[in-house]
């Protein structure tokens, strides 16, 4: 299925920009220094790629119809496991953008909120990528009627149109490419 193939494809995307996120947090482990504009431009990855064109999908269109279709034990169990794994993602980008703000306002000892909070999204986001490309995704391939499949199909490929005229791939793409070279 095309979807399910971009979803684990863009969760590659997502890898590569978890392990800038890392290195970055090595790098003030180390040196005590905060590259501002690499944390805040993998803050806009994560914002705007990871969690409003990739799980956007997932919530709106493949774990609805999961749930929709497959009922309330798969609802309530894994998918709602998947949601709150989210949820506490997005708490992670608070509190590190919240820390990288208090660093750049003279406060040192927030370097430490800094990594605490950059290596918890990254071990979160690691397991939880795992969870999705080899459980859930591969569970609603076999488990959904082709006509859910043709369903989930469609919406994806009408959610990546729209972004494609916005330039969202290329532009996440492109940042993705630097930022790994900022680390490197």
């Amino acid at each position: 299925m095309e979807s399910i193939k971009l979803l684990v494809e863009e969760h590659k995307n997502i890898k590569r920009v978890l392990k800038v996120v890392r290195k970055l947090s090595i790098k003030v482990f180390e040196s005590g220094e905060v590259d501002f504009a690499s944390f805040y431009n993998g803050i806009d990855f994560i914002r705007n790629y990871a969690d409003k064109h990739h799980h956007n999908k997932e919530e709106e269109i493949l774990f609805k119809k999961l749930s929709e279709e497959l009922g309330e034990p798969l609802a309530s169990g894994p998918i709602s496991a998947m949601f709150s794994e989210h949820d506490l993602g997005r708490l992670f980008i608070y509190n590190l953008e919240q820390a990288l703000k208090a660093v750049k306002a003279g406060n040192g000892e927030a370097k430490v909120d800094i990594i605490a909070n950059a290596v918890a999204y990254t071990d979160l986001l690691y397991r939880h990528i795992d969870k999705e490309d080899n459980a859930i995704y591969i569970y609603g391939e076999k488990n959904l009627s082709q006509d859910s499949l043709a369903e989930v199909e469609e919406a994806c490929k009408k959610v990546e149109i729209e972004a494609s005229q916005q330039g969202i791939q290329d532009k996440y793409l492109k940042l993705i490419d630097d930022l790994e070279k900022r680390v490197d």
